[in-house]
């Protein structure tokens, strides 16, 4: 259910009897890419990685690339789990049995009733109480001057040397930051910012965007990066909330974001400052 939703996934692991296995499984949940992340990782891929092969080729290759960063997510969901299971949520792990229960009728108006409150009705309620205060902080940053300069891009230099040290810049770490509330957000401010608009925008197209990224320095190490961060990166607001709900302890929500954005930034400056060692960049 990640897959779809992060927010849904947590909720899903509801399912799940033994209360340790429950919790892994909700604290492990964010390295699968959710539908909010699909459009940045198929974007900068068809940019950066295929853009120069054409027909069946270009897309047969995407397909494969973004098939290899999902794989990489579920691989390390898989050690992740198995660190949690040995280390902090050691325990005997529970026997599964699989018990033919007996057949009765579907209630399908029950099952749409639930699962629209469940599900739906929630994870929206969840987002809206994130999306409103959060639009408005955002445009107040992009359009509060001071001296000749936008917070927004005053925050951004000064995050510049952090992202450059993970391979990225201070634009591309603000947008994670302020893409928060959703990750469908994260390179529309990352446009902001380089365009030094006042409100969220998006691109034409492909060769637009790949235009305005080259121009801001971009490089293949800089797409790799914000491929691995863009799938190992704290949850967003609403799968915060839901796992705040779902595990009853801030300790444990603030694990759940701590553990994929580690992986990620570990990763991340591995692989930029071991290009720049090497001289491939």
């Amino acid at each position: 259910m990640g897959f779809g939703c992060n927010a849904a996934g947590v909720t899903g692991c509801r399912i799940i009897d033994s209360p340790r296995e429950r919790l892994i499984a909700i604290l492990t949940n964010n390295f699968v890419p959710c539908n909010g992340r699909f459009p940045t990782l198929i974007a900068i891929i068809s940019i950066f990685f295929v853009s120069s092969m054409s027909g069946v080729l270009q897309t047969t290759s995407a397909a494969l690339i973004l098939l290899a960063v999902v794989v990489l997510g579920v691989l390390t969901t898989f050690l992740t789990s198995r660190v949690l299971s040995a280390t902090v949520l050691k325990g005997i792990p529970s026997s599964f049995t699989l018990e033919l229960p007996p057949y009765r009728r579907p209630q399908v108006g029950r099952v749409l009733v639930r699962s629209l409150l469940d599900r739906t009705i929630f994870v929206l309620g969840r987002a809206a109480s994130v999306a409103a205060p959060a639009g408005l902080f955002l445009w107040l940053l992009a359009n509060l001057h001071v001296g000749q300069s936008t917070l927004l891009s005053i925050c951004a230099g000064a995050l510049d040397p952090i992202g450059h040290f993970f391979g990225m810049d201070g634009v591309i770490l603000l947008a994670f930051i302020l893409g928060f509330p959703a990750n469908e957000i994260v390179v529309p401010i990352m446009l902001m910012g380089y365009l030094g608009m006042g409100q969220l925008t998006e691109m034409g197209s492909y060769a637009s965007l790949q235009a305005l990224l080259l121009h801001n320095g971009w490089t293949w190490v800089t797409a790799v990066c914000v491929v691995l961060f863009s799938l190992m990166h704290w949850p967003c607001a609403t799968t915060i909330l839901t796992i705040r709900k779902e595990s009853g302890s801030w300790e444990w929500t603030a694990l759940a974001a701590a553990l994929p954005t580690t992986c990620g930034l570990v990763l991340c400056a591995l692989l930029a400052n071991g290009a720049r060692l090497f001289g491939f960049v």
